[in-house]
């Protein structure tokens, strides 16, 4: 029995031991769905971070079909968190630029700034997590996407790079800029 074939029988789909690497074949990437299982936190996290969960529940669905459309074309060696995570960079920024185009009603903003909890998150955030989360959002967006491509997704150097569309020099220094702004909001 070969290699491949030994493998898929002792870990058959679907059991505690299967996942994305034990179907890999040199063909190709994984079936979308071990893909999906295995990046959807990462780029739940980075979405929510990015844009706050309303938006993001958009943004991830939209990810996901724009990756279910190109996945045939992907190759199999390719780094398949760092491609996800670029889709999802891509798509929370056309998110960004559509909210700020967007008309927001006077209404809605002032039953938020009355403490409705209306779209904020459900658990208690200290003073300085909400001065961070500001200074975070405030940043410029190569910065902001750095910092949450680094802390967030835990991605590498060149992988926020890759995601980014910049050199890996350029994505170290806006990770340095970004980081040094935000302490001194901090100290």
């Amino acid at each position: 029995m070969s290699n491949k074939l030994s493998t898929l029988v002792s870990n058959p789909p679907g059991s505690p031991r299967s996942g994305p690497r034990s179907i890999l074949t040199n063909s190709g990437p994984p079936p979308f769905q071990y893909f999906l299982d295995a990046h959807r936190e990462a780029v739940w996290r980075f979405l929510v971070s990015f844009l706050g969960r309303v938006d993001a529940e958009d943004c991830f669905q939209e990810t996901f079909i724009a990756a279910l459309r190109a996945y045939p074309r992907l190759r199999g060696d390719s780094n398949l968190k760092a491609w996800v995570l670029t889709i999802a960079h891509r798509k929370a920024i056309d998110a960004h630029r559509e909210r700020a185009r967007r008309a927001l009603p006077v209404a809605e903003i002032a039953e938020v700034a009355d403490g409705s909890g209306e779209g904020m998150v459900s658990h208690p955030v200290s003073a300085r997590e909400e001065t961070l989360w500001e200074a975070v959002h405030e940043l410029p967006a190569r910065q902001r996407s750095a910092i949450l491509l680094r802390f967030i997704a835990d991605l590498s150097h060149r992988d926020i790079a890759t995601t980014i569309g910049c050199s890996e020099e350029a994505a170290r220094r806006s990770l340095h800029e970004g980081l040094n702004k935000l302490r001194k909001v901090i100290t």
